[in-house]
Parts: structure tokens; C-alpha cells; sequence
């Protein structure tokens, strides 16, 4: 694997780091009156989803790690797991509750997700950005109530609570951006 410089780490990156890999969260690069510059780093564990800030200076060296990423298609979920199978192999992967998340959420039979692994170990698994949801329940429309930068409270069919235009109705369905929670248009 490729070493770089401390000055060199960018967002995004994932490094081997303390016999962990972590995905890079933050950097903040800081030039204090007195020393040296440095780079304050906020990294993410992709094991166990621990949080470490760390300080790298330029002559530092890090192992910069690269993850095979694969495409694999949602099957079925049960009690506490997800299915997935590999788009190619026909190799199926089954995901934990915990590690998704609230991802596990947006989970809909047949969607295809990009999985990450390091060498033969799963590490991270990437929901598309835009996902159709149905929305349960919402206040209904009140006439004169079209304030632009107005919103409302919808709670959608997979439990989770965003803010939607007043336009939008009960049983019609959105686009939801996965990493924010937020609406993004309707279907």
C-alpha cells in the first residue's frame, strides 16, 4: 500500500492507521504562531464505528489504504440482518442490524448497493443517494400556507421523520437523500 505525508490526507481517504482502518471524516489543517503546522484529523473507525482525532505532521507517514468496492443486489431482510448477493459471483453477504444502522431503513427488495472490502473483509456499505419512499402520515394542507422555505413534519412508511414542501400529500411518494434525511423532490 502507498504511504503519503501528513499534509497529504484529504476527506474521504481511508487509512490504515494503529492495525485499524479508518475513513477520514475531517481534516483540518492548522499553522500555529509557535511549531510546526499540522494536520488535526477527525477519522472513523470502519471496524466498529469508533471516532479517534489525531494529529499528523508533514513528515509523518501514513498507509493509505484502497478498498475494493462491488456492486451487490438487497435480497431479503430477518430478524436482526440483511441479505445481500453479489452482482457477479452470485456470493451472498449478510450485513448485521447494528452495523447498518438507519440505513436498514431504506433497504427496498432489489436495490443494488456498492459494499467495500478490505481484501476478503466487508467494511462499509453505500446506499444509492436518492431513495423513493412513501410518506404515511403528514398534516394536510392549509390554504394560504405556501410561505416559500416552508415545511412540515411527514413521518414516511419506514418510520423515519423528514420535512417535506406543504404541497405534499399522505400516500404520495418522495425522493429521500439517504445521507442527509432530507426530502429532495417528488415522484
Amino acid at each position: 500500500m502507498p504511504k503519503i505525508n501528513g499534509n497529504e490526507i484529504r476527506s474521504g481517504f481511508v487509512l490504515d492507521h494503529q492495525d485499524a482502518v479508518w475513513s477520514v471524516v475531517k481534516v483540518e489543517h492548522v499553522k500555529p504562531g509557535k511549531g510546526g503546522a499540522f494536520a488535526q484529523v477527525e477519522l472513523r473507525n470502519l471496524r466498529n464505528g469508533s471516532k479517534l482525532n489525531e494529529r499528523f505532521r508533514s513528515a509523518d507517514k501514513v498507509e493509505r489504504v484502497r478498498l475494493e468496492q462491488r456492486n451487490q443486489q438487497f435480497l431479503y431482510a430477518d430478524s436482526g440482518s440483511a441479505v445481500f448477493m453479489d452482482m457477479e459471483t452470485f456470493d451472498q453477504t449478510e450485513f448485521s442490524a447494528d452495523m447498518l444502522g438507519d440505513r436498514m431503513r431504506f433497504l427496498q427488495e432489489g436495490m443494488t448497493v456498492i459494499v467495500e472490502y478490505y481484501g476478503e473483509e466487508v467494511l462499509d456499505l453505500s446506499l444509492p443517494q436518492k431513495v423513493p419512499c412513501k410518506i404515511a402520515e403528514t398534516e394536510p394542507v392549509v390554504t394560504g400556507q405556501t410561505a416559500a422555505n416552508s415545511y412540515k413534519p411527514a413521518i414516511l412508511e419506514n418510520g423515519i421523520r423528514v420535512m417535506v414542501p406543504p404541497f405534499v400529500n399522505s400516500g404520495e411518494t418522495i425522493m429521500v437523500n439517504t445521507q442527509t434525511l432530507e426530502y429532495s423532490e417528488r415522484v
